[in-house]
């Protein structure tokens, strides 16, 4: 089992930027990845990016450039820094873990971006 916290999100203008974390129950070395999905009503969940226990890290195409994902595995915890946001990031991020062929997710959090 894995429990996740997501920190809350939040309003921002376009060209701003706002960091989520992501806090996982157990070490992050007994996780084999974890990272962020987003979805916007009516469409399915999209994965944004991801960083494997060995550290390699996978982007959407649409925020390459722009968001980072890391850890501090002492903290247990992940972030996604988020800069030069666009209207179109906005969204409920999800954080999630995946371990032993199964798939954890966070409460989700709101991240809006206005124009």
């Amino acid at each position: 089992q894995v429990q996740l916290v997501e920190s809350r999100g939040g309003l921002v203008r376009a060209g701003g930027s706002l960091r989520l974390s992501c806090v996982a129950s157990r070490s992050l070395s007994d996780i084999n990845a974890m990272g962020w999905y987003r979805q916007t009503p009516g469409k399915q969940r999209e994965l944004v990016t991801s960083i494997t226990s060995g550290g390699s890290t996978n982007y959407a195409d649409s925020v390459k450039g722009r968001f980072t994902i890391s850890r501090d595995s002492a903290k247990n915890t992940v972030y996604l820094q988020m800069n030069n946001l666009k209207p179109e990031d906005t969204a409920v991020y999800y954080c999630y873990a995946y371990r032993i062929l199964r798939t954890y997710w966070g409460q989700g959090t709101q991240v809006t971006v206005s124009s």
